[in-house]
């Protein structure tokens, strides 16, 4: 089955397959989706996480919701593609910020990195985020990505609510409630 926008072009010239379909199309049904252990095997075999552990399911889940625009619960190609350039985009922060390659960053390291993606949070903040991902006062590389896939599902929903830019929203409880279990 091919995928809308490959295979032949207009005429039935063939074009050239996106290099990532192939990741996406191995484990991808006849639906032309992708679910979150579809999705966590597709990264396992791309090799995306690099020398770091696999992605758990939980960081999984939480990526197709980050982009699960019609939610389905699967991702689609499209949304794959877009996930696979966030992810390189934190895997490179993440690097660059573990100098000795054990697979962690500390809390001082952690909170460049996040300054460096635009993501200015409080002292408060980030002792809540470390509560939350660190072990040992250390976030290993899954955590990270878990925990900036959250960080900007958040961003994007508050966003949505703070009609004025004034960095003010108003949730009612249970849409409070919707955001923060989804994400």
């Amino acid at each position: 089955m091919a995928y809308p926008g490959y295979g032949a072009a207009p005429g039935g010239a063939p074009v050239a397959q996106d290099p990532l379909y192939g990741y996406f199309a191995a484990v991808a049904g006849q639906d032309g989706q992708i679910s979150a252990d579809e999705l966590q095997s597709c990264l396992t075999h791309s090799g995306i996480s690099g020398s770091y552990k696999p992605f758990s399911l939980d960081t999984c889940r939480l990526m197709i919701n980050m982009l699960d625009r019609d939610m389905t619960g699967t991702m689609g190609f499209n949304e794959f593609k877009e996930l696979w350039q966030v992810l390189s985009g934190w895997r490179n922060t993440f690097a660059s910020y573990d100098r000795d390659r054990s697979g962690t960053v500390e809390g001082p390291e952690l909170q460049v990195a996040l300054n460096s993606m635009g993501y200015n949070l409080s002292p408060q903040a980030m002792k809540s985020i470390m509560g939350r991902y660190s072990t040992n006062s250390r976030i290993t590389f899954d955590d990270f990505m878990s925990c900036c896939v959250r960080l900007r599902a958040l961003t994007d929903q508050f966003r949505r609510r703070d009609t004025t830019q004034t960095g003010n929203a108003t949730f009612q409880y249970d849409d409070f409630i919707q955001v923060t279990m989804s994400t």
